[in-house]
Formats: structure tokens, C-alpha cells, sequence
């Protein structure tokens, strides 16, 4: 069929305005205001494990989200958590990834975790380990936390940072049988370890518990450069194939742990209480 110019130019115009219709019907946010990543690749967040899937597979449940880190093995139940799911921790067991991510390359570092247990007299429980072979004279960890002589209102910490011993009582409920938000804060540019409980940074501590060192010196930014598997409720005797001491007296953590992170920053005492007012 053969249409004139009349014909032609009114079908031009009705599909133009069907087209500009078609557009202004269109939901697009406005410039600016699309969802922005609040942890990039390369951002301070390195590692960041929540424990909240539901799945019947408990890897998926697991997963460390930065950058879907499955563990190489789970073999801890999931719980009620601060914030959705935990992982309860078992006697002689261990949850472990093959790696932190890139946290091998930071100076500083804050670790942050919810933790919720009672206390046992006579027992030393490990709640993690950074493996590195670095530190094969006994070790074999660039990064371990310990805590023994637990009671409802204190126990001792033992912090292994790389070939140093940061230890000394914490004056404070870890094992009162409720959740508490625990976080250890190393800034590289003062050489001094931070811990804060429920927010709150934890005072009247020890040059043994704050002084980080390196050959009677400040050691400055930290070398994780080696580090591989990273060991959650327990220490790396917990994660098959592991070098590491296998001591009777070293034993897992029994208790549950929630909201698992790792970033490359010393986080300031105001971001610090923000992930335990927001329960992260």
C-alpha cells in the first residue's frame, strides 16, 4: 500500500511521541543517585564473614562476603545471633577459609566480632588464628587471640601479634554469658594495640598489652605479606593440613561468635561504637 506525504509524516509523528511517552514513563534515578558500594575492591573492609545464610550447606552459611570467601570446611552449628545467625563453636573444632583476602597487604588493622559464652575455670580457649609460616619456630601465626582463667567478670587475654606476646588481665565480662561486642584496633603510626569492649575503648591496660615491638622498638606497620588460611573458634591444630602446635592444652572456642570482620584501617573510637550500637 502506498502512502502520501500526509499519510507518511503523521505515522512519523505518532511514533515519535509513542517513543518519547515510552521514555518518560521510564523510573531512572536521578544522576547521583544510584546505590553506591560502601566497601569497593581495595576498601577497608577486607574480610567480613556475618554467619547469617540458612542454607542446608553449611559453607554457603559461612561465606565470607567480600569476596564470596567459602571456608574450606564448617563443621559449627548455626545459632540466633546478635544480628541474625551465629556459628556456636565446639570442642576441637574449627571454621577456617583458605585466606583473608588482601589483608595480607595492610600496616594497620582492626579486628571486630561479637562473641557470647560462659565461663569455664581452667580452660584456654583460642578464638582465632591468622596462619603464617613466618612464625614456624612454634607458632606458625602471624595473628592469635587466647583467653584462660575465665570467670564471669574477667579473664586473661593473650594477643599473638606476629613474634610478640600482648597479654595481661582484661578486667571484663567476655564470659558472663551474654553477647559483647569485642575489637582490637592497631594503628601502625603509634605502634599501640587499642581493645574495646561494647563500644567502649578499654583503659587502665599494660605497655604489655599496648606496646607493639620489634627488636625493642616500635614496630610500625605490620608484614601479614605470608599469611594463609584464617582459623575462626579455634587455633590451627582445629584446621586440618595446618602446621601448629598440637598441645592438650590448646582447645577451641566453645561459645558463639557473630559478625566476623577484618579491616586494613585502625578504625576510630567512633566507628568502633557505631558497629556496636548498628550490632555489626
Amino acid at each position: 500500500m502506498k502512502m502520501n506525504k500526509l499519510t507518511a509524516g503523521l505515522l512519523t509523528a505518532s511514533v515519535s511521541l509513542l517513543v518519547l511517552a515510552g521514555c518518560q514513563k521510564m523510573d531512572r534515578p536521578a544522576l547521583g543517585d544510584y546505590v553506591k558500594d560502601t566497601n569497593p575492591p581495595g576498601g577497608p573492609l577486607k574480610f567480613y564473614a556475618s554467619f547469617d545464610g540458612s542454607s542446608a550447606d553449611p559453607l554457603m552459611n559461612g561465606v565470607d562476603s567480600i569476596r564470596a570467601n567459602f571456608p574450606q570446611a564448617n563443621p559449627l552449628a548455626s545459632v540466633a545471633g546478635i544480628s541474625g545467625k551465629a556459628i556456636q563453636g565446639a570442642d576441637g573444632k574449627a571454621i577456617y577459609y583458605p585466606s583473608a583476602n588482601d589483608f595480607k597487604n595492610v600496616q594497620s588493622f582492626t579486628m571486630a566480632f561479637w562473641m557470647k559464652n560462659t565461663a569455664q575455670a581452667g580452660r584456654t580457649e583460642f578464638l582465632f588464628s591468622l596462619y603464617d609460616p613466618t612464625y614456624s619456630g612454634w607458632s606458625y601465626s602471624g595473628m592469635f587471640c587466647l583467653v584462660e582463667n575465665q570467670t564471669a567478670t574477667k579473664a586473661t587475654m593473650k594477643f599473638g601479634l606476629m613474634d610478640q606476646w600482648l597479654e595481661g588481665d582484661f578486667n571484663k565480662p567476655m564470659f558472663d554469658g551474654n553477647w559483647h561486642h569485642i575489637a582490637y584496633v592497631y594503628d601502625h603510626t603509634t605502634s599501640k594495640m587499642s581493645y574495646y569492649f561494647d563500644g567502649t575503648l578499654v583503659t587502665g591496660l599494660t605497655a604489655t598489652q599496648t606496646d607493639v615491638k620489634k627488636n625493642g622498638a616500635p614496630r610500625g606497620a605490620v608484614d601479614f605479606s605470608k599469611a594463609g588460611k584464617l582459623v575462626l573458634g579455634g587455633w590451627n591444630k582445629h584446621a586440618p593440613g595446618t602446621n601448629g602446635p598440637g598441645d592438650d592444652w590448646i582447645r577451641s572456642y566453645t561459645g558463639a561468635m557473630d559478625q566476623f570482620r577484618l579491616y586494613g584501617t585502625a578504625l576510630t573510637a567512633a566507628e568502633v561504637s557505631a558497629l556496636f550500637t548498628g550490632k555489626k
